[in-house]
């Protein structure tokens, strides 16, 4: 009889680990696709923020050469001014 009831009970015993460990590899699998789904995220996120770093890089050079290109015209607009009143200059020096 005492055989019996210690069979029942490691046959009890039995059962209660396996639906334990049922319920763990559940909630492990669940746990693993919730990290998943957040590294997910997080990439998506991060990949978001180089696209938005590389447009905004991308419109400050444009902007930055633009601005150097109207220096540049500036700059050769007051040589060349500054060379045609030199030759003014020599032409009203040469007629004196």
């Amino acid at each position: 009889m005492r055989k019996i009831i210690l069979a029942a009970a490691v046959a009890t015993a039995a059962l209660g680990l396996s639906a334990c460990s049922n319920k763990t590899e559940t909630e492990t699998e669940e746990a693993v696709d919730s990290m998943a789904a957040d590294a997910d995220a997080a990439a998506d996120d991060a990949g978001q923020a180089i696209e938005g770093a590389a447009v905004e890089t991308t419109q400050e050079v444009k902007e930055a050469a633009a601005e150097a290109a109207d220096q540049a015209e500036k700059t050769t607009d007051e040589v060349g001014d500054d060379a045609l009143s030199v030759v003014d200059q020599a032409e009203e020096a040469g007629a004196e």
